[in-house]
């Protein structure tokens, strides 16, 4: 994707979000959520804006403060800011009318839940890939023994690597994500859920994904398990299924 394609939207609090956006007036919008420091510019976002493209609906990308071209230090945002950038851009470029099929990427699924309150009336799906709700609680603060919550506590930041990345992990990340958790919520939305999860994903354990339903009382619900697939889920065959049940979902929609 060149630089072209890309546009600036500037919050109420001066953050200064990148996005991208297709058919501004359409009444049937798709927001990609992206996951914990990734962007807009893989395969995923990019693959999704070529089917609503062809498709003839709506689409929008974002990059959270602190992520991708996106301005603000990464280590100084947390969900509550990250949801936040979120619902002020969902909110600046659709229409209060606008009907919404959320996908969330692994923590962008705890950011569209914890959206779906403020949007209810306007949600019509939503599509969880690899999703990692509650995470910094569930897979990182209760999996560091206490030396590392020490360190933590005191230095208010952790270094976590793995493979060729490194993870800032800071004290308010962790306490802000316990106040932000939605597996203990319950939402009374008759939408249709359907959500991706590899079965050789070692970042997320499945259970999340199934987790998930719990929230929803009314909703119809449906997990694809991806044989061989890993927690990005970005391979042609991935997305090709995503794509299939996207489709259906705009299909029940019309």
């Amino acid at each position: 994707m060149t630089s072209k394609r890309f546009k600036f939207f500037t919050t109420h609090n001066k953050r200064k979000i990148r996005y991208r956006i297709l058919n501004y007036e359409k009444d049937l919008f798709v927001i990609f959520f992206h996951g914990f420091m990734s962007d807009i510019e893989g395969k995923k976002p990019s693959s999704f804006y070529k089917f609503c493209k062809n498709k003839g609906i709506g689409f929008l990308a974002f990059e959270y403060s602190g992520h991708g071209k996106s301005s603000g230090d990464f280590i100084r945002g947390n969900i509550s800011r990250w949801t936040d950038d979120a619902k002020n851009i969902i909110k600046s470029k659709t229409k209060k009318n606008t009907k919404l099929i959320f996908i969330g990427s692994s923590m962008g699924s705890w950011i569209a839940l914890n959206l779906f309150s403020k949007f209810k009336k306007q949600i019509k799906g939503f599509i969880g890939i690899s999703s990692a709700p509650d995470f910094l609680e569930n897979l990182i603060w209760k999996k560091m023994n206490r030396k590392v919550k020490k360190i933590i506590m005191e230095k208010k930041i952790y270094y976590i690597k793995k493979d060729s990345w490194t993870y800032p992990i800071t004290k308010q990340l962790i306490f802000d994500g316990k106040k932000n958790k939605v597996l203990n919520k319950r939402f009374d939305s008759e939408i249709n859920i359907t959500l991706f999860h590899g079965s050789k994903d070692e970042v997320v354990p499945i259970k999340f994904s199934k987790k998930i339903f719990k929230i929803f009382n009314n909703a119809e619900k449906k997990l694809v398990k991806i044989k061989n697939g890993n927690h990005s889920l970005s391979r042609k065959k991935d997305l090709k299924k995503i794509c299939f049940e996207l489709n259906e979902m705009i299909f029940d929609y019309f």
